[in-house]
């Protein structure tokens, strides 16, 4: 009788504990505390077919530009800030879609070939055609990405679509604004699926490990998607309701066993 006791005891706190205790999760858990470690340079992004941008041409002289700011077949000259002309609609801009074939057409420049460039090498190419073509010396150009968003799925507390507004996220913030990891994930297994060059990757990647940080998806790039895996699959709420009432039952079980032999 009182092995089963025994027994029963033991049951009943392996289910209590396995009911009870939360999973805790250190992210990058092996890095020494003041110890250097070497930084990767944040890789430039690339533009891709079905990208958008925003183009925004500037100049001194305000009618130099207005025609390369056309919005809806019309352009206004905008107020100037710190000497230099802007021609938008209020906070309005042009936006180019990157075709199929990988080119836009800009007014009066034509057709580019944007496809794998970086924003910057799109600012410097947009800036020699209007210099070299004798439109505008000087130009400011402003080149942005309208289309950065990066999908969060998986064992996190807010699934969703991130919007990035300033072109640069990893794949640690990505988490953080999706509210953290659950309980059931596994932290050894987040995966990034990238579309790059026209295949798709998969990158699986430890974060309670320093490696993160050497990671090609550690930056996170335009469609990419973070799915976390998770540990066990997820119970039903009928699971549930199952677990918690064997647990109960069997801690009254051992409490009214204990009791008995307490009383013998």
């Amino acid at each position: 009788m009182k092995k089963l006791t025994l027994w029963i005891v033991l049951l009943g706190l392996a289910l209590f504990s396995s009911c009870a205790t939360p999973k805790k999760i250190v992210y990058v858990n092996d890095m020494v505390p003041n110890i250097d470690y070497r930084m990767l340079d944040v890789p430039m992004l690339k533009l891709q077919k079905s990208d958008r941008l925003s183009i925004k041409i500037s100049a001194k002289n305000p009618e130099l530009a207005a025609p390369f700011n056309v919005i809806g077949g019309s352009y206004s000259l905008g107020e100037k800030e710190n000497g230099v002309s802007s021609n938008t609609a209020g906070q309005e801009s042009q936006s180019y879609l990157i075709d199929q074939q990988g080119n836009i057409t800009f007014p009066i420049l034509g057709n580019f070939h944007l496809e794998g460039l970086t924003l910057e090498q799109v600012r410097d190419l947009l800036s020699k055609r209007l210099s070299d073509g004798g439109f505008i010396k000087d130009a400011i150009v402003k080149v942005e990405l309208l289309n950065l968003k990066v999908n969060v799925m998986g064992e996190v507390n807010r699934v969703g679509i991130i919007d990035v507004p300033d072109a640069r996220i990893n794949l640690l913030e990505a988490i953080s604004k999706a509210g953290g990891l659950t309980r059931n994930a596994a932290s050894d297994r987040v995966t990034v699926i990238r579309e790059e060059n026209g295949v798709r990757k998969k990158l699986i990647n430890n974060i309670g490990s320093q490696d993160i940080f050497d990671s090609p998806a550690y930056y996170l790039q335009q469609n990419d998607i973070v799915y976390v895996e998770p540990i066990a699959a997820e119970s039903t709420p009928k699971e549930d309701r199952t677990w918690r009432f064997a647990a109960i039952a069997t801690g009254v079980v051992t409490v009214i066993l204990t009791a008995i032999n307490l009383l013998k």
